[in-house]
């Protein structure tokens, strides 16, 4: 919490701000992002509007969860990760000085911009906000329809070009960390994880892997393209439960318990099929609990270790 506990303290509401807008993610999926931004002088109306922005996004965040794969956050939460476990040094080094020749000089600087992002100096201390742009950033969506403003009970046509500001942020960063409001932004942004295909075959092709299968297709077939799967896939792989000999043992010996009905050949491999894959996934992901108060058994969408 010390992150979101540092954030809260400082003057947000008294910070100096300046607007970035970036183009990017670019380059091939395999290697760091490439970025290209521009900032641009803002009047003090959007400075405020930024700034409101910040502090009723921070006020609304309650608690911090540590971020996962699985793991998702709610209105009230924030998931947190170290931002040198991401590609957020490739994007600020891209905007850490507002040198002349980056400046948004022509509206084309700004027009089909990804995500902007906005820079409070508090002091010292300097928080970055970002969001992903609306679609009136987009040159095709600016082509396509006329902009009208309503006045003295009449309307009329506004030709000048128009850019949305978001009224949250979705992802903030932070003394060397993230809090992350909006998972798939974030995700998208900064492209994290975006190997996911490349984790699932690197798993097909793991020896402790197919060591517990007597095959891997139907299971291959089952995440297919999917990205909740691929997600769930690259989660097994993460806490790596089938390379636990002990974790697969009480998975054959308890799994009715659990009401899985996985099926295992006389050398104790798993038989995949189309109808058990689900259970499969649960099982090796160990999101099958149950409870030590009520006996009964949960399905869990993630889970964090409590120390005892």
């Amino acid at each position: 919490m010390t992150t979101l506990q540092d954030l809260k303290a400082l003057d947000l509401a008294g910070a100096q701000v300046t607007l970035w807008t970036i183009k990017g993610p670019t380059g091939p999926a395999a290697n760091a992002p490439k970025f290209s931004g521009r900032w641009v002088e803002t009047s003090d109306e959007v400075d405020d509007a930024l700034k409101a922005t910040l502090v009723s996004e921070v006020a609304k965040i309650e608690e911090v969860l540590e971020y996962s794969l699985l793991a998702q956050n709610n209105e009230a939460s924030a998931l947190q990760i170290p931002a040198d476990e991401t590609h957020a040094d490739q994007l600020l080094q891209e905007i850490a000085a507002e040198l002349p020749g980056k400046k948004a000089t022509e509206t084309k600087h700004l027009q089909n911009s990804a995500f902007y992002a906005a820079k409070f100096v508090i002091g010292e201390q300097v928080v970055w906000a970002l969001r992903k742009t609306e679609p009136s950033w987009k040159t095709k969506k600016a082509t396509s329809v006329r902009n009208l403003f309503f006045s003295d009970q009449q309307l009329a046509i506004d030709d000048r070009p128009h850019f949305e500001l978001g009224k949250t942020f979705d992802f903030i960063i932070f003394s060397d960390n993230i809090l992350v409001r909006n998972k798939g932004a974030f995700e998208s942004i900064l492209r994290y994880k975006s190997t996911q295909r490349d984790d699932f075959a690197e798993l097909q092709a793991e020896g402790d892997f197919l060591a517990v299968f007597v095959s891997v297709a139907p299971l291959v077939e089952y995440v297919g393209d999917n990205k909740i799967q691929l997600r769930r896939a690259c989660a097994i792989k993460d806490k790596g439960h089938y390379r636990d000999q002990a974790f697969m043992q009480r998975l054959r010996d308890n799994q009715a318990e659990y009401g899985f009905n996985i099926e295992f050949d006389g050398g104790g491999k798993i038989v995949a099929t189309v109808e058990t894959c689900p259970q499969i996934m649960k099982a090796l992901l160990d999101h099958r609990l149950k409870s030590g108060f009520s006996t009964l058994v949960y399905d869990v969408q993630d889970t964090t270790r409590v120390a005892v």
